[in-house]
């Protein structure tokens, strides 16, 4: 077998033998990825931002999700993918919505308004946030108005809050 490709450094990878290592800085392979979700209902008060209760993880490859204060601490600089998704037993009138905060500011903007009609609403939110890898830290927060308190929660399968390093920096 020959060479296949040079790499930056004037090294070559014979054919068939690229392994991790080999691979150019910023690729996450290894980065930082986390599914959790919560194993009780979170109660959103009337026209109130509420934190929701992500407790139980699913996988946690690098140990950043902080299951006591619902959150999620990246420990490597750069790029992520989030989404979350609840669901809201709501009934009537009103809207619900959904963002991810970033060190308890409003950092991406999900569904709003969502109607919650009869059967409840169901917001998601999805999108890039950057991260320093040391302090900088994600949660999920919801909103809901149909005029009294309702419970919102997640699943294991069908509502979690899960992200990844897309690339580092």
């Amino acid at each position: 077998m020959g060479r296949s490709r040079d790499l930056a450094d004037g090294s070559y990878i014979a054919d068939g033998s690229i392994v991790q290592a080999d691979l150019s800085y910023g690729v996450t392979g290894t980065g930082p990825a986390f599914r959790a979700y919560a194993s009780t209902l979170t109660s959103v008060p009337n026209n109130t931002w509420t934190k929701i209760i992500f407790d139980l993880e699913v996988f946690d490859t690098n140990n950043c999700f902080d299951t006591s204060n619902y959150r999620f601490i990246p420990n490597v600089a750069g790029y992520y993918q989030f989404n979350a998704r609840v669901g809201m037993g709501a009934t009537g009138t009103g809207f619900a919505a959904i963002k991810i905060y970033k060190n308890g500011s409003q950092h991406l903007i999900g569904d709003e308004p969502l109607n919650i009609a009869t059967y409840g609403a169901y917001p998601s939110v999805h999108g890039l946030g950057v991260a320093n890898g040391t302090t900088d830290y994600f949660e999920v927060y919801v909103y809901q108005n149909s005029g009294s308190t309702q419970n919102c929660g997640s699943a294991q399968s069908g509502f979690p809050f899960d992200g990844f390093l897309a690339k580092a920096v």
